[in-house]
């Protein structure tokens, strides 16, 4: 017994030294975390305008409670910064460099301007770099070559010169690298990324040009190539300077328009080595951007053998799971219907390939797979407070700022789908069950890798229809043809769901107006009776100001043509204050002149939307958190 009370205090000891060691190790010379340090040193150089960052509080001891930061579960080290499509200005701190654990920096869509600092390159593990869509300018670091563990890299549409660093060849490494529609000029190296842009600079040229190098050489639009193939491209530019230089202008026409479709179609049939290898066996931790490939038994594991006991959602295109991750994080694995059909191969791909580029803090963000040869399964991560549909139903209610908050965080999310993602993304399901919240009430859009890719055109024919009855936009439901305005639709409706605590169906039956439900939503506005669609369960708290603001938003949304709706970026200023006045006047202005006899009468329009006996629809509707 004694000798076990000596070892106690020793044990006791070695145990505050093991911690004091850890936590030493994140502090500078004075005690404080370097971390913070360097975090407060990029805040103080950026403008925001939203107050983003209004938490980053200098004086905290540990940043991985800030907004916009990721860290790391068991060292506790910062490993992420995503501050995207935020309106950020300024310039980037040279102290990002003292965050050495970062893997991933995601600053995409701002106004971020002056040079990319030197200092990335002391970021060993970085892996993903985003700083496209900014006003960067002077030239590219040779400093990102050290980079050894980057893999996916987009500085494209900014206002960066100068060449494009030597160095950057030896980055065997990368996947994925993005210098398109900037300034840069001189020859373009022999990259090794599997793809790579640089469409956009008049004054590049291709490699082994750099006597003619006086942007006379037309830039290539894309590569995606291996080394053999890379000799093979340079080759034909080569062939191709003569006839270009000398040949008619119809001559170079026909050139181009060959030249640019063998490389469409040499890409359309190289698609799948660009990306992943579906037979591929061995563990690749990341294989595009910041991903995790998961083994199917560790995602086996973390599901308990996908019980039913953790099932959390099911629909048209598999089934989700609650998960258990080695590391104690909480994820959602969604589990693909027939992963070895070509429907399912269809469906993954989009999803991996387009939702790992579609990063805003309002989406749901895809944290990994896992591909066999039978099963295509994504992991999430898992969202505590469930769907907004389940918490409408849940207690405690959701108060009224919170209904706000969750409407302006989805209207936000759909934005960047529709207007800052490349390309474009409808999301075609848009409701209460798919806009699900995290730890702190925020709403995140999921299931857009559901959606299909508008591809830099205004809308986007399919041949069934999918979505949720109550929430399908007219001409959707008529013509199969969906647009952002199909989305601007569903999000009118979402915003009824938010008001009054029930789902499209519900609340229109509820009101004995089956078949007329928007009608009924005017006439209750027009009568000054708008309290009939408040949820009860607020009892009267809630602003009357705000709610009718909010169902005018509503009801601009629901407009029964496409382009009387207003754009989702219109509708997030709209929520924000901005604009609703001048829209809502001058839509009454023009439903008071438009001839009705030319107009079908809204109870004709909107009576399929709210009759769910006839129409097969394919939704994920979840009942819990995911």
């Amino acid at each position: 017994m004694e000798a076990r009370r000596k070892e106690n205090p020793a044990l006791c000891c070695l145990v505050l030294l093991c911690l004091w060691n850890s936590v030493s190790g994140s502090l500078s010379s004075k005690g404080v975390n370097y971390e913070v340090q360097a975090l407060i040193g990029i805040k103080g150089s950026l403008h925001d305008p939203h107050g983003i960052l209004s938490n980053w509080d200098e004086t905290a001891a540990d940043p991985c409670s800030w907004t916009m930061v990721t860290c790391s579960p068991d060292s506790q080290t910062v490993t992420g910064l995503g501050i995207p499509s935020q309106n950020l200005s300024g310039t980037l701190s040279p102290s990002i460099g003292n965050l050495t654990n970062l893997q991933f920096v995601l600053l995409q869509d701002n106004n971020i301007s002056g040079h990319i600092p030197h200092e990335l390159g002391r970021i060993p593990k970085l892996k993903t770099l985003d700083l496209s869509n900014n006003h960067f300018t002077g030239e590219i670091p040779e400093t990102l070559s050290h980079l050894k563990a980057l893999q996916y890299l987009r500085l494209n549409n900014n206002s960066l010169n100068g060449p494009i660093p030597s160095s950057l060849s030896n980055m065997t490494q990368l996947s994925f690298l993005d210098f398109s529609f900037n300034n840069l000029s001189g020859p373009v190296p022999s990259l090794r990324a599997k793809t790579f842009k640089v469409v956009g600079n008049p004054m590049i040229c291709t490699t082994g040009a750099v006597h003619g190098c006086d942007g006379t050489t037309p830039t290539p639009l894309l590569f995606t190539m291996s080394n053999s193939q890379g000799s093979q491209e340079s080759g034909n530019t080569k062939s191709h300077k003569i006839a270009l230089a000398f040949g008619s202008s119809l001559g170079c026409i026909c050139l181009l328009i060959l030249g640019f479709g063998f490389l469409l179609w040499w890409r359309q049939g190289h698609n799948q080595q660009i990306f992943f290898d579906v037979n591929e066996q061995h563990n690749e931790e990341v294989c595009l951007g910041n991903l995790k490939r998961f083994q199917f038994k560790e995602l086996q594991i973390a599901t308990h053998n996908f019980s039913n006991k953790h099932l959390i959602g099911k629909g048209g295109f598999g089934y989700v799971y609650k998960g258990h991750l080695q590391d104690g994080s909480l994820v959602a694995v969604k589990r693909l219907k027939d992963g070895n059909a070509v429907g399912g191969e269809i469906q993954f791909q989009t999803e991996v390939e387009m939702i790992s580029l579609a990063v805003h803090r309002n989406l749901l963000r895809l944290y990994g797979f896992c591909m066999t040869k039978t099963e295509r399964l994504l992991v999430y991560p898992y969202m505590s407070n469930g769907s907004v549909a389940s918490r409408l139903k849940a207690k405690p209610v959701l108060d009224w700022g919170t209904r706000k908050r969750i409407a302006l965080g989805a209207a936000r999310g759909l934005l960047y789908l529709h207007e800052q993602c490349d390309p474009k993304i409808i999301h075609r399901d848009v409701k209460a069950a798919n806009i699900l919240l995290d730890d702190y009430c925020e709403a995140v859009v999921g299931d857009f890798g559901l959606a299909k890719l508008l591809d830099h055109r205004d809308s986007h024919v399919t041949t069934a229809v999918r979505g949720t009855v109550g929430h399908i936009a007219p001409e959707y439901l008529s013509t199969g043809q969906s647009s952002e305005k199909t989305d601007v639709f569903g999000f009118g409706i979402l915003l009824l769901e938010l008001i009054s605590g029930l789902r499209a169906l519900e609340f229109g039956k509820t009101a004995n107006q089956k078949g007329a439900m928007l009608d009924w939503v005017k006439k209750i506005h027009q009568e000054k009776k708008l309290e009939l669609l408040v949820d009860k369960d607020l009892k009267n708290n809630y602003d009357r100001i705000e709610l009718e603001e909010m169902v005018q938003v509503a009801l601009l949304c629901t407009q029964y043509l496409p382009s009387h709706r207003p754009k989702m970026s219109e509708v997030v200023r709209m929520l924000e204050g901005d604009g609703l006045a001048e829209k809502w006047e001058a839509s009454q202005r023009a439903e008071a002149t438009r001839s009705r006899a030319y107009e079908f009468s809204s109870s004709e329009r909107y009576s399929d939307l709210t009759d769910d006996s006839s129409l097969l629809v394919q939704a994920m509707e979840l009942s819990g958190p995911r």
